[in-house]
């Protein structure tokens, strides 16, 4: 079949969907004129924006919307200003139909400081919150997930809002359009999933990488209402999307519609196009320009003028050239801007003395009283999970909690660690404030990239003007014959990813006084509990207690050596500690409590007055939380240390699961004792 005959054919498949042949209200003049005014806007901009690639204003990728414009202009016709729109790398056109001005959209290119996300994002991540542009990516599906979320948040909330997910054919192949439309169907959420079949992904045509030729038709598979649409008609569109707007905003959940048509620029401005595709394909879609197209029914079906549309035209015209001047003239970022605004400002809170005569609570007690806490005082907390429910969570971490607020605030997910993840960073976008609960921390490996990706840098490419209030909870530690999928700890890894704040308390006061703060605070903090400590019990202060982050817990005092450590083995260094006391020697135990901020100030201090440091750590050493210790004492308090700094790590190997096997690759109580003594001899 030759390409036109593809195309032909595909034109004239029919519309699909529960609902496509319902009557649409008509529109009005000045509505049809918007339609017009909007797809214009997108396409004079976007040409505009090549011409400046080529001229070399813009420093790097450049992802045109051009012959997509029907579809943005036709749904963001709907959206109210606290609608929110999550997008992929082609977002420039679902940015201007949802209000952003030329201008700033050209100056993000540019590398601007009045850029919408302030010269940090560039074309794939166009931040603007107050219009409800919740940001673009440059990842594959985390719209999707993050759309979820911002419906779910707007369920949670009451309010009638509405979330929509653009993203194109390759996007439904991936994990996250299944997750997504799942959780969206089972939880009747308030989105609009918007697939701009444009038949390519990158270069791989659809046709290769789909065993399904359509995508609207999806949608059955999953309970939801669906829709095929012509996506260079802009009043079938249009019809569509209000048909899905009142489907969301009445209760009735969620709707998925294709759109099919065609970019006629190639995938990025200054890339080969024509070694995938055909010339003839490209000039036979550009026959079905969508702006056209419009143009033409105006005149000839609504009788408006050529020459009013032609001043439209000019009026447009007129702001691109003024918008692309403004930018040429607008000053880049200050050198500054590099490193601010990963992490929100910090809360200003002082730690209570400690009481030892407070009533013991449970690890897993201490957490539930501070978290039930939270709830009660904040509509927005919300928890998600497997089993989280009624069954009160694998450990019991939320225990009596849905019966007090139900599943709207206690829900179970299924199990799809990217999904639920990925909707609760765009739920904590769109103003709730989710925690999620991982059972045990190795499953926040199937949502790595949500965390690194999206989580993590939010309130960095949004130049802080959203937040990212959102928990990672799970259990972490070696122990119970749990092997290599159970026992995972990751601590290091995490902190590494700037924007992560990660906490590991070891006490029950620590984990109730850490979580409340966790759960008063705007960054994403990883709150993890070692499962061998669960049921440890110790003084923990009834009513409010709230523990600042970076504030390091000296465990023990001690003159002769410091040993640091956080969960588990800080118990275990602390046995350790007192075997050597009987000896005489004095040890000072370190408790970091948080991984990331880690309080060197209080380790520093204590290697001054000892001279000697061991860290002792359960996971394997290299480039590990023992390492990034060691150096850091070794660069800043090298002067104080009257011996080498010394590490005790567990054994660089999966965890094994007969009991004799594991404890060979974590360290114990004895092997710690030895490295002190030999440490305190040097």
């Amino acid at each position: 079949m030759t390409a036109r005959r593809e195309l032909s054919a595909a034109a004239a498949r029919p519309v699909r969907g529960d609902r496509a042949a319902a009557p649409t209200t008509a529109l009005d003049r000045p509505a049809l004129l918007g339609l017009f005014r909007a797809m214009l806007t997108i396409r004079l901009t976007e040409e505009e924006l090549a011409r400046c690639h080529q001229r070399g204003l813009i420093h790097g990728a450049c992802h045109t919307y051009v012959g997509q414009e029907a579809i943005a202009a036709g749904v963001c016709a709907h959206l109210e200003p606290t609608d929110v729109v999550f997008s992929t790398h082609r977002g420039h056109g679902h940015a201007l139909a949802k209000g952003l001005a030329p201008g700033s959209l050209i100056a993000e290119l540019f590398g601007r400081a009045t850029g919408c996300s302030r010269g940090r994002g560039g074309s794939m991540h166009l931040f603007a919150p107050e219009i409800g542009l919740l940001g673009t990516s440059g990842i594959v599906g985390p719209c999707i997930l993050q759309a979820a979320g911002g419906g779910y948040a707007f369920k949670l909330a009451g309010n009638g809002g509405v979330a929509a997910a653009f993203f194109g054919d390759g996007a439904v192949n991936n994990g996250a359009f299944h997750e997504g439309l799942n959780m969206a169907a089972i939880w009747k959420l308030p989105v609009l999933f918007i697939c701009e079949n444009n038949e390519f992904a990158t270069e791989v045509p659809f046709r290769e990488a789909s065993g399904i030729p359509d995508v609207g038709r999806r949608a059955a598979n999953y309970g939801l209402a669906g829709e095929e649409v012509d996506g260079n008609d802009v009043l079938a569109v249009h019809a569509a999307a209000a048909r899905a707007v009142a489907r969301a905003r009445g209760g009735e959940g969620a709707t998925l519609i294709e759109c099919k048509t065609y970019r006629t620029r190639a995938h990025a401005e200054g890339m080969g196009d024509f070694d995938y595709r055909t010339r003839e394909d490209v000039a036979a879609w550009k026959e079905r320009c969508p702006i056209a197209s419009l143009r033409r029914r105006l005149e000839a079906e609504y009788g408006i003028a050529s020459a009013e549309l032609d001043a439209v035209e000019r009026e447009v015209a007129d702001e691109v050239a003024r918008g692309r001047t403004e930018a040429e003239a607008a000053p880049p970022p200050t050198a500054v801007d590099a490193t601010t605004h990963v992490y929100a400002s910090p809360r200003a809170v002082r730690e209570p003395a400690a009481d030892p005569s407070a009533r013991p609570l449970s690890f897993i007690q201490a957490t539930l009283e501070a978290l039930e806490s939270a709830m009660a005082a904040d509509p927005a907390i919300f928890v998600l999970g497997e089993g989280i429910g009624r069954r009160g969570g694998n450990f019991r971490t939320t225990a009596g909690l849905f019966a007090k607020y139900g599943a709207d605030r206690l829900r179970d997910t299924p199990i799809c660690e990217r999904g639920f993840t990925g909707l609760a960073c765009g739920a904590a976008m769109a103003g709730a404030r989710p925690v999620v609960d991982f059972m045990f921390l190795d499953f926040l490996l199937d949502g790595w990239g949500e965390i690194v990706n999206q989580i993590a840098k939010v309130q960095f490419m949004s130049s802080g003007r959203l937040r990212m209030p959102l928990v990672l909870r799970g259990c972490i530690g070696i122990g119970h014959s749990a092997a290599t999928h159970h026992s995972g700890s990751y601590y290091g890894m995490l902190a590494q990813v700037p924007g992560l704040r990660v906490v590991v308390p070891s006490t029950p006061r620590d984990a109730k006084g850490l979580l409340t703060h966790a759960l008063r605070g705007d960054d994403p903090v990883f709150f993890l509990e070692h499962r061998e400590l669960l049921q440890l019990k110790g003084p923990v202060e009834e009513g409010d207690l709230e523990i600042p982050f970076g504030r390091a817990r000296i465990a023990r005092p001690g003159t002769d050596a410091t040993v640091v450590a956080v969960g588990r083995m800080n118990h275990l260094c602390l046995a350790a500690a007192e075997a050597l006391a009987k000896d005489g020697a004095s040890v000072e135990v370190i408790d970091p409590r948080t991984v990331a901020p880690l309080d060197a100030d209080t380790i520093l201090a204590s290697v001054a007055k000892t001279g000697r440091l061991l860290v002792v750590d359960e996971p394997a050493g290299p480039c590990g939380l023992a390492a990034e210790i060691a150096a850091l004492v070794a660069d800043r308090g090298f002067d104080d240390l009257d011996a080498p700094v010394r590490r005790l790590c567990g054994v660089p190997s999966p965890t094994p699961y007969a009991p004799v096997l594991e404890a060979e690759v974590v360290p114990d109580a004895a092997a710690i004792e030895r490295a002190l003594r030999a440490l305190v001899a040097e």
